[in-house]
């Protein structure tokens, strides 16, 4: 395995995390004067800070703060039908689902090394531009079977994506040739790609922290949603439907529940819509998203809806939610999917009330 260098993640005490509060005021009012630079932006500080030690990709808690950053597999994974049931999304701490040719969604689902083994990711399909700057927010492994012409230029020319691809690291892939069909039967698992990091030595990864918190569930008014696709399908509409018994979402598609490969189902602590910009590029129905600045968003945890403004200042950016009044939106501890969608619209919410 490629030693990993060291790096503090969080303070050991509240004492160091008081000076950094006071560090960070500090800078903030200078800045808000424009001392620094008088039409400067002001930058996200790219690394959030917690009181209470978590695992900095799932924010769970733990005894003891850790020194080094896990290394993170974005591993894309079709979703058209012909490919179904899928592998392994139900053990992604996140999961970003998006449309490709004709508003079929694609996920990039994202794992990392050293957590409990998944065995099965896939069917793993091809790369698509605005992917690879989700990817690059965690340095991760971009792991793909291929791509169209515009995204595999892209990983050529921007220097950040570490490019992983079946057609050139073929033995850290394997073909389900006795139940499925090419091109819905390329799987990989966790264990293959963290023994690939021995040949690829990527070195220490490094990417910005959410905020997390606890559960705080709603007392007795919850909300549903429903994600229409426009794919000419309601197949692929989804459904996240909240459970209160266990303050989280569960995925439905095409109202059933949507169950992965020996029948796990796939449950969520936070759902987060993006709205942005899509383009048609070309005769076979390609996109081109608009990934990078900022716009209107939507956030479900607790069975409770917040209207946010979503923000990613630069392609290595972490991609983060804030509230109206700028503040960040801190994320339940859990697994998270981001639904990117081109207008809120395709949103329908369910409210229950319990008495």
């Amino acid at each position: 395995m490629v030693a990993v260098a060291k790096r503090a993640s969080w303070p050991r005490t509240l004492g160091v995390l008081a000076v950094v509060t006071l560090l960070v005021g500090v800078v903030a009012f200078f800045v808000s004067r424009n001392v620094f630079a008088p039409n400067a932006s002001v930058p996200l500080l790219p690394i959030m800070i917690s009181e209470v030690p978590r695992h900095p990709l799932t924010g769970e808690q733990r005894e003891d703060v850790s020194e080094e950053l896990p290394q993170v597999f974005a591993v894309m994974v079709e979703n058209s039908y012909e490919a179904w049931p899928l592998s392994g999304l139900n053990e992604a701490f996140l999961v970003i689902e998006a449309p490709v040719e004709g508003n079929i969604p694609r996920f990039i689902s994202f794992f990392y090394d050293g957590q409990e083994k998944v065995d099965k990711i896939g069917p793993v399909r091809s790369a698509r531009p605005y992917y690879l700057d989700w990817a690059d927010e965690f340095d991760a492994l971009y792991v793909h079977v291929g791509g169209s012409p515009e995204a595999l230029d892209s990983i050529a020319a921007n220097g950040t994506t570490h490019n992983f691809d079946q057609f050139f690291q073929d033995e850290y892939f394997w073909r389900d040739t006795a139940t499925r069909f090419a091109p819905h039967n390329v799987y990989t698992s966790t264990a293959f790609l963290s023994s690939a990091l021995d040949e690829v030595k990527l070195g220490a990864p490094s990417y910005g922290v959410w905020v997390f918190k606890d559960d705080e569930p709603a007392a007795n008014n919850f909300i549903s949603l429903t994600i229409d696709w426009a794919s000419g399908s309601s197949e692929y509409d989804v459904t996240w439907k909240y459970a209160n018994e266990k303050n989280a979402y569960d995925r439905l598609q095409n109202g059933i529940a949507f169950k992965m490969t020996g029948g796990g189902a796939v449950t969520a602590k936070n759902i987060a819509i993006v709205e942005t910009g899509m383009t048609v590029v070309d005769a076979v129905g390609r996109r081109r998203l608009t990934t990078t600045g900022e716009g209107k968003a939507l956030v479900y945890q607790d069975g409770k809806k917040v209207e946010a403004t979503w923000k990613k200042p630069a392609r290595t950016d972490r991609l983060r939610f804030f509230t109206a009044d700028g503040k960040e939106i801190a994320m339940n501890a859990g697994k998270t999917w981001i639904e990117v969608v081109p207008s809120l619209d395709s949103v329908t919410e369910l409210l229950t009330t319990i008495d």
